[in-house]
């Protein structure tokens, strides 16, 4: 009787088994690569997709790369190690970056999200075009502390990458231009563009609940100017009153060398807030409730600091609890599930 029930119960499983392996293999059938998509909610992007348009072999290039070690000194470091899938392509849990030798950079990951629509790069701008943003973290000391040179010579030396080459542009030669070029094409690719907002956005049944609905408004009214729909950052760069950090990191004066742009730094996005802790450009802060707190009762006064965050004598956002509850319900609409766990941009 027991036996019968075992082999009953393993036939069953071996069903279940091959059914999901067919599902998988329909699925990679029926959903071929479509390369770069606009999501209907967003703008035009700002990425020259007529110099680099997305192909699937260059795509998947530039996959690899990102997750190949080989662009750090020792070959420990890649780009995902900084940039984790599951935390919304940022370092999870770490206020500031680390690299290689477990050094410590100065400033917290930012996501790899929606860049395609970014005209500029790093927490200061200092970095225009996406297809030169990588030599940053691959050439500085406390990141990658590589040579570009060096990283083209070990990917020559490893025999899947001459071929791989050869898909995406047509020849097995491996040149910086085709290398940052291959990795531009992953990260454009890297769209988070399903939250629930976005659902409600395009009309497509989901509704925002009454206190979502306060807080969207509550939103609109004090935080838009700087956080703009539907990619929730304008691009500029502002001081935001939370004072000098720990290692007196001036933003973008280090790139314009004008006082008027001390302690600023680009406005960041507030899409998947969940997975992206901890906040602000040196992770100072670890919870969202810290965030709020601080803007609507600790804004610190500075020369630079925004007009926005001192009108009519005031300093910061006035928010009561209940307004705070309700900016937090409405901040939980802009995490998408589907982009932490999209199995195209994970490691493969």
């Amino acid at each position: 009787m027991n036996r019968n029930i075992i082999k009953v119960t393993l036939g069953i499983l071996m069903v279940l088994t091959l059914a999901a392996c067919r599902k998988e293999i329909i699925e990679q059938v029926v959903a071929p690569f479509l390369g770069f998509q606009r999501p209907a909610n967003f703008p035009e992007p700002a990425y020259h997709f007529d110099t680099n348009p997305v192909t699937e072999a260059g795509f998947e290039l530039g996959r690899k790369l990102f997750y190949e070690p080989r662009l750090s000194r020792n070959n420990t470091i890649s780009c995902g190690s900084c940039h984790i899938q599951s935390a919304a392509f940022t370092h999870h849990g770490h206020d500031v970056s680390h690299g290689i030798d477990d050094r410590l950079g100065k400033r917290n990951s930012p996501p790899i999200m929606n860049l395609a629509w970014n005209p500029t790069f790093m927490w200061d701008g200092g970095i225009f075009d996406l297809d030169l943003q990588p030599i940053a973290p691959i050439t500085a000391h406390e990141e990658m502390d590589e040579s570009v040179d060096n990283v083209l010579s070990k990917l020559r030396a490893q025999p899947a990458y001459p071929e791989l080459f050869r898909k995406a542009f047509g020849s097995t030669e491996i040149t910086s231009a085709r290398f940052l070029q291959a990795l531009s094409q992953f990260m454009v690719m890297c769209i988070s563009s399903n939250s629930k907002y976005d659902s409600v956005q395009r009309h497509e049944g989901a509704v925002f609940t009454t206190l979502e609905a306060q807080g969207y408004q509550l939103f609109q009214q004090k935080c838009a100017a700087c956080h703009t729909e539907p990619l929730f950052t304008d691009h500029s760069f502002r001081n935001n009153g939370i004072g000098i950090g720990f290692n007196g990191d001036p933003g973008r004066y280090d790139i314009t060398l004008q006082d008027g742009d001390k302690y600023k730094f680009k406005v960041p996005s507030l899409r998947n807030l969940q997975y992206t802790a901890p906040y602000m450009h040196d992770g100072r802060f670890y919870t969202l409730e810290a965030v709020l707190d601080q803007y609507s009762g600790n804004v610190q006064h500075s020369p630079t600091l925004d007009p926005l965050l001192q009108q009519n004598g005031v300093l910061g956002i006035p928010l009561n609890a209940d307004e705070k509850n309700a900016l937090l319900a409405f901040l939980q609409t802009l995490n998408d599930r589907t982009f932490i766990t999209n199995k195209m941009l994970a490691e493969q």
